[in-house]
């Protein structure tokens, strides 16, 4: 059984106004064995954002890490990194317990959609991650990424059991309900545990949407827990044994017929 913190907060421009939030998000969950945090937990979106982003040897990446360390907590957060374009890289980086890094996941699918465009200030990563955390096999689903079921299907192909979604996800018609929907499937598709977390609206920022709603989903596809719009940090439990019995239930992977299979 794997203890999971879903840390559902209002992102601001300055990394070490978020740096302090993750801090305090960490001490009020200080049973969990794994803490995950939105997308672009360094610094909201926008045109500043290559001027603030990071290496991940730099001072918010090592904050991280010595939080991690100070709580015996395992974490995964969304950052920029410099990319060498001039562009960043939008990374979800995966932290152990002791502050090591286990992975840095560069945001494949870029979102160019709904009049906005990601790609303008955000350079493409190319390679999908799993990673070992807290007793779990976790593929790594940046906000946009979600969309996509093949990058989802590639990660369990890689031996993902959960899946670790975060995300910065905008306000509007009909998004809410996308993000909610989209998560259920890649979970049911897969039968597998996805957490899901989302920034949540930050009232101090004229452009601080984020419509929160995170989650976890269970392998067939039950949200077990919804933190609604506002802040709030959720301590929930994954029973990687549950995967095994909704595999045995329904073997949809065992049943495919097209794309790739694992061996």
């Amino acid at each position: 059984m794997t203890r999971v913190a879903l840390c559902q907060i209002p992102v601001d421009h300055d990394p070490e106004t978020n740096l302090s939030t993750v801090r305090e998000a960490l001490a009020r969950a200080p049973e969990a064995d794994l803490a995950v945090f939105p997308e672009a937990t360094l610094t909201r979106f926008g045109p500043g954002v290559v001027e603030t982003a990071q290496p991940l040897d730099g001072p918010f990446v090592t904050g991280l890490a010595e939080a991690a360390r100070e709580h015996g907590t395992a974490v995964i957060a969304g950052v920029f990194e410099p990319a060498a374009d001039g562009r960043v890289w939008n990374t979800a980086v995966a932290l152990r317990e002791d502050g090591s890094l286990a992975a840095a996941y560069r945001k494949i699918h870029l979102f160019d959609s709904f009049g906005a465009k990601e790609s303008k200030l955000v350079a493409p990563g190319d390679a999908p991650a799993v990673v070992e955390l807290a007793g779990l096999r976790i593929g790594l689903i940046t906000c946009y990424d979600v969309r996509f079921p093949e990058l989802a299907r590639a990660l369990v192909d890689q031996g993902a059991d959960t899946f670790a979604v975060i995300a910065a996800w905008g306000s509007g018609p009909l998004k809410e309900e996308h993000w909610t929907t989209l998560v259920r499937a890649r979970a049911i598709e897969n039968t597998t545990w996805t957490i899901a977390v989302g920034q949540a609206p930050n009232p101090a920022i004229p452009d601080g949407f984020g419509v929160g709603r995170s989650m976890l989903v269970d392998p067939m596809g039950v949200a077990r827990h919804d933190l609604g719009t506002g802040p709030g940090v959720l301590i929930a439990e994954i029973d990687t044994a549950w995967t095994e019995t909704a595999r045995a239930t329904l073997p949809s992977l065992e049943h495919r017929r097209l794309g790739v299979h694992r061996s």
